[in-house]
């Protein structure tokens, strides 16, 4: 894939359905319009449609090589990129930086490029600083999909969360969703905002003081500290971790009483709005941000945003891939 000047992001036909996506990668949700973010939603729904479960596998990426580059650990993302890539026929390379040369002082950026000269037509990339991503498409002419940097984004998490959301309540528009725990180390809260607020949800963001800055107003949320105050206006709660391993010592009292303040029971469900849809992108510390009853109970969708996460993938690897193909390779 060589590089050419770039183009628009999208090209239009008379009808809004003839959109097709231009990008040449998947960095974030903040740059994406909102009809590009529809895109890869209704081309996920195709694939949810078309549960590969029961179908032959698809030949659409067959040829295309995909790399995974994961810095951080993983469960859900990584393993569902490389089914996504394999169900879609495409080859896959899996990254692991503790038996890399790495360790003899290689630098990230030429690790990346000699993947990518092995034949890396689309490289996954999850890295703990912001912006890894975002560095490696400077310097690279293959695709790079961000799969987590830092606390900035996780773009494909809040598509997934999104889809959960349309699918579940019929539309996005008009809802109101509480973001509820560590706002501030939150990648999975930001896609969130970015893509909620283009889609037109209402957006509240809700957790300790410490843990909620109050700079995200900017992004055009409210923020609440207390979570009984907004339970009964949220249409959709989305529960997310605390993420002990970016945070400093001492940003809220114990584990117990955040759980007391933050934590989704039984008694807050039944306080809430009565088909009120409970998400939650994982790891999941029972007991914690939620209870077993509400996790595994008829409000919560986890496990449907896991199988929409695959989808997800599906669609972003085709689309990127299918635009390399036209158009040569393009900087998106």
């Amino acid at each position: 894939m060589q590089n050419v000047p770039e183009e628009p992001n999208l090209t239009t036909a008379t009808k809004p359905e003839q959109i097709i996506w231009t990008k040449r990668d998947l960095l974030d949700l903040e740059n994406l319009s909102r009809e590009e973010i529809e895109l890869i939603l209704d081309r996920a729904e195709d694939f949810v449609k078309d549960d590969p479960r029961h179908q032959e596998k698809r030949s659409d990426l067959k040829g295309i090589v995909v790399a995974n580059l994961f810095f951080e650990p993983s469960t859900r993302t990584r393993t569902s990129f490389g089914l996504a890539a394999k169900r879609l026929s495409a080859d896959t390379i899996d990254f692991t930086p503790s038996s890399s040369s790495l360790i003899k002082g290689e630098s990230f950026i030429d690790t990346a490029k000699n993947i990518q000269a092995m034949g890396a037509d689309v490289m996954v990339v999850r890295h703990a600083v912001p912006g890894a991503p975002h560095l490696l498409a400077e310097h690279l002419h293959c695709a790079i999909i961000n799969a987590g940097d830092g606390a900035h984004e996780h773009p494909t998490q809040g598509l997934l969360d999104i889809l959960t959301i349309r699918q579940r309540l019929g539309r996005v528009e008009g809802l109101t969703v509480g973001l509820v725990g560590d706002i501030a180390h939150s990648r999975v809260a930001r896609s969130n905002i970015h893509g909620l607020l283009k889609l037109g949800a209402k957006v509240i963001v809700c957790g300790p003081p410490t843990l909620v800055p109050r700079s995200i107003s900017r992004l055009g949320v409210e923020i609440s500290y207390h979570l009984d105050d907004i339970l009964p206006h949220c249409d959709v709660v989305n529960i997310l971790r605390i993420q002990f391993e970016r945070q400093r010592h001492g940003l809220f009292p114990s584990v117990h009483e955040y759980a007391m303040l933050f934590g989704m029971n039984g008694e807050r469900l039944r306080r809430a709005k009565p088909d009120i849809l409970l998400l939650a992108p994982g790891p999941i510390n029972r007991g914690v941000e939620v209870t077993p009853e509400v996790a595994d109970g008829p409000h919560s969708a986890i496990l449907q945003q896991v199988t929409n996460g695959l989808a997800v993938r599906m669609a972003v690897l085709k689309l990127l891939c299918n635009r390399s193909e036209s158009a040569q390779g393009a900087h998106g």
